[in-house]
């Protein structure tokens, strides 16, 4: 491909995992070009591409990591209007909280479904944050210590979030917290005891609201509001 085709640069130490990720966006981004590097000592490979997004792996280092810090600092001083998004093990609140303050662009845990994890990448393509670990407390306030919920806890504090953000009933935030887990129509229905057409009625009323075409923008437009941002259109 072309070096002048919008180039999205994964650094990753995991084989697998780095190529996963490449496949996985060669089909959701289609005429884009891919540079998987094992480390940043490999970043001048893709010095003169029009790099619009990197993705590196936190590796189980903490934001206070002098080697993390290395290879930001080698990541600015070649791609400095690129935005930087982190790849990492975990949904650790206070690494993504301290990530945020330091102009990181997104946090993206293996926990995060893969519809949610795709909305989130054109979200920040589109010029915004994603990081779904701090929803909960930019929109309630919860605290990251408090211990485990159950699943009915967790499905009530979701339904009470999407029932923050927007105008929606709480049937809607139901299906809402049930999209958010990368539920299918048919998985919905099952879980909330309606109907797959009661289902699609639901969902096209949540896309109305917030002017979503699909799933995916749905999510994304979801994501933002939380975060109390405007709201845009992946791209």
């Amino acid at each position: 491909m072309g070096r002048n085709a919008p180039t999205v640069i994964i650094i990753e130490h995991s084989t697998l995992a780095r190529t996963t990720v490449v496949k996985l966006l060669q089909h959701e981004l289609a005429g884009w070009n891919f540079i998987d590097l094992i480390s940043t000592e490999s970043l001048d490979r893709a010095l003169g591409a029009e790099v619009r997004l990197i993705a590196l792996d936190l590796a189980g280092r903490s934001v206070e990591s002098p080697s993390l810090r290395d290879d930001l600092a080698a990541i600015a001083a070649r791609f400095p209007e690129a935005p930087i998004t982190l790849l990492s093990g975990t949904d650790d609140v206070d690494i993504a909280r301290q990530a945020l303050k330091m102009g990181i662009r997104g946090f993206f845990s293996t926990s995060v479904p893969i519809d949610i994890a795709l909305a989130g990448l054109r979200l920040v393509l589109a010029g915004g944050t994603f990081f779904p670990q701090l929803l909960g407390a930019v929109t309630n306030g919860a605290n990251e210590h408090v211990p485990a919920r159950s699943e009915a806890e967790k499905r009530l504090d979701d339904r009470t979030q999407y029932l923050a953000i927007a105008e929606f009933t709480p049937r809607e935030a139901d299906v809402l917290a049930a999209l958010q887990s990368g539920c299918s129509n048919k998985v919905i229905a099952g879980k909330l005891n309606l109907s797959g057409h009661t289902v699609k009625m639901h969902l096209q009323h949540i896309m109305r609201k917030l002017q979503a075409q699909n799933r995916t923008e749905v999510v994304a437009r979801l994501v933002q509001r939380a975060a109390g941002g405007p709201d845009g259109s992946p791209g």
